[in-house]
């Protein structure tokens, strides 16, 4: 309520009005500090996620002969792609299986903090990774493999990637959610990571046959893959990329429904 409210307004409604701003002031206050204490411990983790952005930049590194080939964007896209499955998958699927298991959730769900406060500081920290990561693989790109875009094809690229980033995200909180021991989950998270990356890259490059192929490109890697190569390129829009948005977003829906439904505060 703002501080022009008339005091006739006040006087008629204020067990109804203050209470619920003196919550959602008191959530926000909750989740402003979950927020900085998980900054902070992504920060005490920051070789972990060096790591988790040095595989992308390699790849740039690794296939700038393709260049030439197949152009710019689709070594961009790709190195992008790569990226966000290791943020999602790898990153955010293994600290949220290490958090559960020593406790911290269960701590945390005895307190004043609401869940939406919980998770919610948990995927800033993931969405923020996300845009370091984007703007990484643009920097190597230009310095590297001289790949310049228009302003457009820049922030263009940066919106979808948060948008499609989401996938991953989904996916992680699939696994974490259905699998409680943490080592358990750091493997599977590994083995499904690995798996889409080489099978996604093989894909793309036509080296797994027509049928192959053709299931890697409604794959969350390839519809991912395809959305930021036209992202990258926003003249280059077209159905197959509004397709591929819609398969994306249709993902994101199922294995968050997954990832809600299964999910445990504790690994007991």
């Amino acid at each position: 309520m703002s501080n022009t409210t008339s005091s006739s307004q006040l006087t008629t409604t204020p067990a109804a009005v203050l209470p619920a701003q003196r919550t959602v002031s008191s959530a926000m206050k909750v989740f402003s500090s979950l927020l900085r204490a998980d900054l902070t411990t992504q920060w005490r983790n920051r070789r972990a996620t060096l790591m988790v952005f040095l595989l992308p930049v390699i790849i740039l590194f690794a296939w700038r002969p393709l260049i030439k080939q197949f152009g710019g964007p689709f070594v961009l896209s790709n190195c992008i792609t790569i990226g966000l499955n290791a943020i999602g998958i790898m990153g955010y699927t293994n600290s949220i299986a290490r958090d559960r298991d020593k406790g911290i959730f269960q701590r945390l769900r005895v307190s004043p903090a609401p869940n939406w406060t919980i998770m919610g500081s948990r995927l800033i920290v993931q969405i923020i990774l996300i845009s370091l990561l984007t703007v990484v693989v643009f920097i190597a790109g230009y310095q590297y493999d001289h790949i310049s875009l228009t302003a457009g094809g820049y922030i263009a690229t940066f919106f979808i990637a948060l948008v499609v980033g989401a996938v991953y995200l989904a996916l992680g909180q699939a696994i974490v959610g259905r699998i409680m021991n943490p080592e358990t989950v750091n493997a599977t998270s590994r083995l499904i990571y690995l798996a889409l990356i080489l099978i996604g890259m093989f894909g793309e490059l036509g080296m797994l046959g027509k049928a192959l192929n053709k299931i890697v490109d409604y794959s969350p890697y390839g519809t991912v893959e395809r959305i930021v190569s036209h992202a990258l390129v926003p003249a280059s829009w077209n159905t197959d990329a509004s397709i591929a948005l819609l398969i994306t977003l249709g993902y994101t829906a199922v294995f968050s429904y997954l990832g809600i439904k299964w999910f445990k505060w504790n690994s007991r």
